[in-house]
């Protein structure tokens, strides 16, 4: 096993007391008779690749990178421990993929953040940068047994730079050997690398989940530590960071690149001795039987077709209007090894990298999960655009993603993703809201008994500007005892408009305003026609009540003055006759 100091360095004395508890909870044993954990076994163990003894690339960090606390105001609960935001997103964003592909497991994400604080501090002090990827590689000690185990090397230097001996590379240091086989694509960037916090961290918890573990029993998380590093210490350490996170987590700013110094390495392990082979006992052959006719080999039986790719259909492009719901639903297709649909599949839609506020119209969620039909074909639910991007177009991308477990082949666990583009295009600008009306003219409104008011104008504003389109009700009014205004007494001889046929009308719609927001009223008569037995409006003050659809008003006073009387000519008497 390896010193606990080698595991611990940097490590604050209350998670030193946390780690103490948890080994004394860990109730289970090392399991020293799992298979080897290679290419194609369904669940790795102790005596895998990736738990040799084989360093980490934790930089000797000053506490505050190391351990930074949460900001002051954040709403982090008291003693949360700061995880940069990155990182955080990324092992909770693996919790959720895992958790969909395999329900059983319950991956906690803590789980991921403590194995991620053992082996590089969360990338912190190599550039972490927002889309997980880092400013400098991470990479291992060389695994030459020079302190560490021995690996040849297995990726001819593709993800350590070494085409000699294997180093561990990435956050999560993962042998290139076990990249291989269990590596995923966390970011749908459609690339599967070890240096990429969001594709190691999905990666290390469909390792952890293998052979159908359930994380929540405690002997099943023990002997996936153990498969992950075949130490005790390491075991009780990633297990009380666990604690920690559980206790109370909260993202911090990602730290940035520096040149840190590699923590000095503590008493080396003894490595364990390579695994004798027994010797078989000399056979004796048997007496041979009678001869038997030739029989037919058996053909080895059929690997079972396994999952093979997941491919968008149709366009993988899509728009629609912020606040409408997307006309065209993503869909994407599985296949089998053997071409065949893959039926029954999950495959998890997702909305990342958002700047729209798209959701989920159903439940208003940015993830769903959708079952492959008998064609293999899995469509998204509703999408409806959201409008955060304003008067501006929105972008988004939708992930669609598939986890395989791989039963049967020599693949092991898989993933597919593929995207989608999404763009949200602003809409239609609401119509600017009225605010005022204003007659344009200055003059009094004044009509003798009997004549007509014409050409009276308004004009309909919003902040000053002019709105065409304006609807307005124009209607007769006058005070309640209450000093409300309400419609007049239709029986009451007022000003009125005319209608078809001249009917006499106290309430009418305008014309809407034209560009320039004007409307104006039609005539308001004083008297019916000439000779009409109807009586005129007599001579006083009344009122027009104008009123937008919004509700702005204008009262307009309109005076009826009695016309003025016809002077009278002296009549001259008659002169009588001589």
């Amino acid at each position: 096993m390896k010193p606990l100091h080698r595991h611990l360095v940097s490590t604050s004395r209350k998670v030193l007391c946390t780690a103490a508890l948890a080994a004394s909870l860990t109730t289970a044993a090392v399991v020293t008779t799992a298979p080897t954990a290679d290419a194609g076994e369904a669940e790795p163990g102790p005596d895998s690749p990736q738990a040799n003894d084989r360093g980490n690339a934790r930089l000797d960090l000053p506490d505050l990178v190391a351990d930074p606390p949460p900001a002051p105001g954040s709403g982090a609960p008291e003693g949360a421990s700061g995880i940069p935001a990155t990182a955080l997103d990324a092992y909770r964003r693996a919790e959720i993929s895992v958790g969909v592909a395999l329900p059983h497991c319950k991956l906690p994400w803590q789980l991921l953040a403590g194995i991620g604080r053992i082996e590089s501090v969360h990338a912190s002090g190599y550039g972490l940068k927002a889309d997980g990827s880092t400013e400098k590689p991470i990479r291992g000690p060389r695994l030459d047994g020079n302190g560490f185990a021995s690996i040849k090397d297995t990726d001819k230097g593709a993800w350590d730079g070494d085409t000699e001996y294997d180093r561990a590379v990435g956050p999560l240091q993962f042998i290139p050997s076990t990249w291989q086989t269990w590596g995923a694509d966390g970011n749908g960037d459609g690339n599967r690398d070890p240096n990429n916090l969001y594709d190691a961290a999905l990666g290390a918890g469909l390792y952890l989940c293998a052979g159908d573990r359930d994380l929540s029993d405690p002997a099943s998380l023990d002997k996936a530590i153990l498969s992950y590093n075949s130490s005790r210490e390491y075991v009780n350490s990633v297990l009380g960071w666990m604690r920690q996170y559980q206790a109370g987590a909260t993202d911090v700013p990602n730290p940035p690149v520096g040149n840190y110094p590699t923590p000095p390495p503590g008493s080396l392990p003894t490595p364990p001795p390579a695994p004798v082979t027994p010797t078989k006992p000399p056979t004796v052959p048997p007496t041979a039987p009678p001869a038997k006719p030739p029989t037919k080999p058996t053909e080895p039986p059929k690997s079972p077709a396994t999952v093979s790719g997941l491919t968008v259909l149709g366009e993988p492009k899509i728009t629609a209007e912020a606040g409408t719901v997307f006309a065209a639903a993503p869909k994407v297709k599985a296949v089998l090894s053997d071409g065949k649909p893959a039926v029954g599949e999950t495959v998890t839609f997702e909305v990342g990298t958002d700047s729209s506020g798209t959701v989920f119209e159903g439940d208003g969620k940015v993830s769903a999960v959708v079952k492959t039909d008998k064609d293999g074909i899995a469509t998204a639910p509703a999408l409806k655009a959201g409008d955060k991007a304003g008067e501006k177009p929105g972008a988004f991308t939708l992930r669609a993603t598939l986890y395989s477990q791989g039963k049967g082949s020599a693949t092991g666990s898989r993933s597919f993703t593929v995207s989608f583009d999404g763009t949200v295009t602003p809409g239609a600008k609401p119509a600017p809201v009225v605010d005022a009306l204003a007659r344009t003219g200055t003059k009094p409104l004044t009509a003798v008994q009997g004549s007509s008011f014409v050409g009276v104008e308004v004009k309909a504003t919003a902040k000053g500007a002019a709105i065409a389109g304006t609807k307005i009700t124009a209607a007769l009014v006058e005070k309640d005892a209450k000093g409300a205004w309400v419609p007049v007494d239709p029986a009451a001889r007022t000003p009125f408009f005319k209608g078809e046929g001249g009917k006499e009308l106290h309430t009418v719609a305008l014309a809407p305003t034209d560009a320039d927001g004007l409307v104006v009223l039609p005539d308001l008569f004083t008297a019916s026609a000439p000779g009409a037995a109807a009586t005129p409006a007599e001579p006083g003050t009344y009122h027009l009540r104008l009123v937008t659809e919004n509700g702005v008003e204008l009262i307009l006073d309109l005076t009826v003055t009695a016309p003025p009387a016809t002077p009278t000519t002296p009549t001259t008497p008659a002169v009588p006759k001589a």
